[in-house]
């Protein structure tokens, strides 16, 4: 048995929770506004305390803060129904046990609150603090995936840990970097991003580690590198599975020591920066052919985050549409005309290889050619280099299929419905062989039985395009 105390304004929701806690055994106390949950952490501190955001008066963050000055080892879960960034990392980097969207389903906030139970004696015991708040950037996402990623950085920020962010091309690696920074207690300090690729690999070096006077040919005077630069700051490596080997060594140098030596230097120079990586490369594979050491792969996966790619958060879509038109209209000084219904449903089938980066490209170009009018299927579909037709079905279950042929009949009856719906399934399964192929249309042309000339008539029909230039 123990005490839970439930902070929402919500009156139903209140209830709920006090027949459904009492039910497993629990002592079960309410609150309506944030200044009543700090007077009852302060006449009876419970042992755990689930609270809204949004209440009126003291807001759910606010009362927390209070509650910790109190308590500070109260476990205490945030739920809201209005889910953003902000919140979610504000709320972990705080030093809140966890943060959960309404509505929630009852196994889960049962299974959180009995792990907030089981965390809250040894935190009493060891008396380990909770974390500060602080300012960042917002990133944008509603899917679980994405909230994971935002309790990930909340934990991870106020540390100085090394942290190795992985993910496909496009994914928004480098804009969890900068939310890492802006979270962390180097904040203020400079924020650093080398592109390992960028760079060639004569000058990286330099960049990086500056060099003396003298220490090659057309070194005329001392030159300080970014590392120093950046002291007390954040450095950002990206694409770091592509940095030389030979440089790779006083990385790892930098990571163990916490020093550098310039060019052409003999006395090694004490450094405090943060590492911050990004990859979309499989640094195992690299390990294992000798491109990529195998000690500084493990002192930089001291914390891994794994960015998702946008066909696996569809629901993120429509957010991160209302984002792009939103911030482009304002950067191209026009109204922001808004999306149809048929446009989004293009944009959420389309699998988008490029991933966010391709996402915010194709907005941006719609918006350049835009009249006026809201963006049609059509204005997506030239945006994406192909015909406006119909999105083909998503992957999924039998209902999902069933679902998509209904809504394409009814949106197409009596007007070629059947070629329509055919063409959307034989535009996906080309594009689908061509991506098996990596772009070779001759294999391509085997792995749907077809014929070369009618894979290359498919692809001109649909306007499908392949970057491979030999097939």
């Amino acid at each position: 048995m123990a005490k839970i105390l439930i902070v929402d304004d919500d009156a139903q929701l209140r209830i709920s929770f006090e027949k459904l806690l009492a039910a497993e055994g629990h002592e079960v106390r309410a609150a309506s506004s944030g200044e009543a949950g700090i007077a009852a952490v302060r006449d009876d501190p419970p042992d755990v305390a689930v609270m809204d955001v949004r209440m009126p008066g003291m807001d759910g963050l606010t009362a927390y803060q209070r509650m910790r000055e109190i308590e500070p080892r109260l476990p205490v879960i945030i739920m809201t129904a209005y889910g953003t960034t902000e919140t979610a990392i504000e709320a972990i980097k705080m030093g809140a046990f966890d943060y959960i969207l309404k509505p929630f389903d009852i196994p889960d906030i049962l299974r959180l609150i009995g792990q907030a139970l089981e965390a809250a004696q040894p935190a009493r015991r060891s008396g380990a603090a909770a974390v500060d708040a602080g300012e960042g950037e917002m990133l944008v996402g509603r899917s679980p995936a994405m909230h994971e990623i935002y309790k990930a950085i909340g934990r991870v920020a106020a540390t100085d840990a090394t942290v190795l962010i992985r993910g496909e091309s496009g994914t928004g690696k480098e804009l969890v970097a900068h939310a890492v920074h802006q979270h962390s207690q180097r904040a203020e300090r400079p924020f650093t991003v080398i592109n390992c690729v960028a760079i060639p690999e004569t000058l990286l070096e330099s960049e990086l580690f500056g060099y003396e006077k003298g220490a090659f040919t057309g070194a005329t005077a001392r030159r300080v590198g970014k590392i120093e630069l950046s002291q007390h700051g954040t450095i950002f490596l990206d694409e770091i599975g592509d940095m030389p080997v030979g440089i790779q060594a006083k990385l790892l140098r930098l990571l163990q020591e916490r020093s550098i030596e310039r060019l052409g230097g003999r006395q090694p120079i004490a450094v405090d920066v943060r590492i911050l990586a990004a990859t979309n490369r499989d640094l195992e594979q690299a390990v294992a052919e000798g491109r990529f050491r195998e000690d500084l792969y493990y002192r930089l996966k001291v914390v891994t985050l794994t960015l998702p790619p946008l066909r696996e958060r569809q629901e993120d879509i429509r957010p991160l549409a209302d984002h792009f038109l939103a911030r482009f209209s304002r950067e191209l000084g026009m109204d922001n005309p808004g999306l149809t219904g048929e446009a989004l449903a293009l944009l959420t089938a389309h699998p988008w290889p490029g991933n966010v980066r391709e996402l915010s490209n194709t907005l941006q170009k719609t918006l350049i050619f835009n009249r006026g009018a809201a963006i049609s299927r059509e204005d997506v579909a030239a945006a994406l280099g192909g015909p406006a037709g119909d999105a083909g079905p998503q992957a999924g279950s039998g209902e999902d299929l069933q679902a998509w042929i209904r809504a394409g009949l009814a949106r197409h009856a009596g007007d070629g419905a059947f070629e329509r719906l055919m063409d959307a399934v034989a535009r996906e399964l080309v594009r689908e062989a061509l991506d098996m192929a990596g772009g070779n249309r001759t294999r391509a042309a085997k792995l749907l039985g077809v014929t070369r000339p009618t894979l290359l008539a498919r692809m001109d029909k649909y306007g499908l395009k392949v970057r491979a230039t030999v097939s």
